[in-house]
C-alpha cells in the first residue's frame, strides 16, 4: 500500500501533548488519515463516537470545516472529570467552540433523531464496548450508528486489531492478562468488516493502516500511561514486534 502523506497533522508536532489528549495509537495522524478516507466535506455534520478528550473532534472541525458532535459516556481516568468537559476546553483552545459540541452519552442509546449526521467517526472506542456489552450489545451499537447516519452517509471505524494469526506463544501471557486485555479487545480486519457489513452498511474500503506499527511505536513512546508503566503496553509491543498487533480501518456507506 502506498505510504500516506500527512499534510494537515504534520503541523502539530508536540507528540507528548497529543498522546496525552488522544486515546490509543495514531494521534492526529490517525484523524487525518480517516478524514481523507471518509472524504469529509466542509459544512457537514459529523458524530464522533467515543471522542475521549476531543482532540480528534477539534482537529476535524478546524482542519476540515465540519460541525462535530463528540459523545463519550466516560470520566477521565487522570482527573475524574467527564471526558466532554475536556472536549469543551480543548474546543476553546483550538478556536472551534462554535463548531464542536460535547455530550456525555454513548452507544447504543445516543437519543439523537434518525438520519441526523452526514458522517459518523469512531476510533479506539468500540473495541472496549464490545468487551463490555458482548456480541449482541456491539451489534446494537452498530445499529445505532446506522440509525443516526443519513442515507448515503459515511461511517469511518478504526480500531486496534490483530493480524488474523495465532497469538505467538511468547506473547500470549502478555495480551491475555488484566481487564480489557488486548486478546479480548482486538479483532481481525475480517471480523470487524463482517460486523459492519452485517449491519447493512456497504463497504467502501477495509484495510490494515499502512503506518499501523509506526503509530504503535509512537504510542509506546509518548502516551503518559506508557511512560508511567514501561512494563505494560510498551513491553507487549516490544515482545510482539509487529507479529500480531496492528491497526485497521473500515470505511462504509449507509445505502439509500
Amino acid at each position: 500500500m502506498e505510504r500516506f502523506r500527512y499534510n494537515k497533522s504534520s503541523k502539530y508536532t508536540d507528540y507528548d501533548l497529543i498522546y496525552a489528549q488522544c486515546s490509543g495509537p495514531g494521534g492526529l495522524q490517525l484523524a487525518e488519515f480517516m478524514a481523507e478516507k471518509m472524504k469529509l466535506v466542509p459544512g457537514t455534520k459529523l458524530l464522533d463516537v467515543g471522542s475521549n478528550r476531543g482532540y480528534h473532534t477539534c482537529f476535524l472541525a478546524k482542519e476540515y470545516g465540519v460541525f462535530a458532535v463528540g459523545i463519550d459516556p466516560w470520566d477521565d481516568r487522570m482527573d475524574g472529570r467527564p471526558m466532554v468537559e475536556h472536549l469543551r476546553e480543548n474546543a476553546e483552545k483550538w478556536g472551534v467552540q462554535n463548531s464542536v459540541m460535547g455530550i456525555k452519552a454513548g452507544v447504543p442509546e445516543t437519543n439523537f433523531a434518525c438520519s441526523s449526521f452526514d458522517y459518523v467517526y469512531s476510533t479506539t472506542a468500540l473495541d472496549m464496548i464490545r468487551v463490555d456489552l458482548g456480541a449482541e450489545g456491539y451489534a446494537r451499537c452498530l445499529e445505532e450508528i446506522y440509525r443516526v447516519l443519513k442515507p448515503e452517509g459515511i461511517f469511518g471505524l478504526a480500531l486496534p486489531m490483530h493480524l488474523d494469526v495465532e497469538v505467538p506463544l511468547d506473547l500470549e501471557p502478555y495480551v491475555s492478562q488484566e481487564e480489557y486485555s488486548w486478546k479480548q479487545c482486538f479483532q481481525s480486519l475480517r471480523e470487524a468488516t463482517a460486523q459492519v457489513q452485517a449491519t447493512g452498511f456497504e463497504i467502501i474500503e477495509a484495510e490494515y493502516a499502512p503506518d499501523a506499527w509506526e503509530w504503535w511505536t509512537a504510542f509506546a513512546m509518548h502516551d503518559p500511561f506508557c511512560k508511567e508503566d514501561p512494563e505494560g503496553d510498551p513491553k507487549i509491543l516490544e515482545i510482539d514486534n509487529g507479529r500480531w498487533t496492528s491497526f485497521g480501518y473500515v470505511i462504509s456507506r449507509k445505502p439509500v
